[in-house]
């Protein structure tokens, strides 16, 4: 694996640089948040991740490690391909991208061009937990209603509800109200099972 390169900076456009490293030019394919941060003096270190397909090789270049491991992180959800996760990259900050997943806003990652509603969800589903573990990141609105959630939750399992739906109904409820309490979140549940 190839985790970084360093040398000469040949070319820069917004989509990639050529790194010359010791007579070897290397394109790193780059988003604009990376083009951004890039200095304009010769000398040029971009951290790294290689795909390799069975008709390419192709080398993406990342100005920090945090955003190259958010991109490891987008590529690993089914139907995020590399330049999907370049272009989210590109649209929004690591941060914010990190953030979004985090707090579950579906509208953020729906906002990117070409990230429809399914794939959105799709990623905050399989990253949530991921970028909540890696990063720390406190979840404000579900920390803070975990419990009332889970009881209520507990409880509609008990009244006979399937608990994939009902986990349906009360996180809508639960983002619309995150101060809500657990009767009020299993009365508003029951309104709409």
């Amino acid at each position: 694996m190839i985790t970084h390169i360093q040398g000469k900076l040949v070319e820069k456009n917004p989509t990639d640089v050529v790194i010359d490293c010791n007579g070897v030019g290397y394109l790193l394919n780059i988003s604009l948040h990376t083009y951004s941060q890039i200095p304009d003096n010769e000398n040029l270190k971009l951290y790294s991740y290689l795909i390799v397909k069975e008709d390419s090789h192709t080398l993406y270049g990342f100005s920090s490690i945090a955003e190259r491991e958010i991109f490891k992180l987008l590529i690993s959800v089914s139907g995020v391909g590399a330049s999907t996760a370049r272009t989210m990259l590109s649209s929004l900050t690591p941060k914010q991208v990190r953030e979004g997943i985090a707090h579950g806003d579906v509208a953020l990652i729906q906002s990117i061009k070409g990230i429809g509603a399914k794939t959105a969800a799709r990623v905050i589903l399989d990253l949530k937990d991921k970028v909540l573990k890696v990063y720390d990141i406190d979840e404000l609105s579900t920390v803070k209603n975990n419990t009332s959630k889970d009881e209520a939750l507990s409880a509609l399992e008990v009244l006979g509800f399937v608990r994939k739906q009902s986990e349906r109904v009360v996180d809508k409820i639960v983002s619309n109200q995150p101060d809500a309490n657990v009767e009020t979140i299993i009365k508003e549940a029951l309104k709409n099972l």
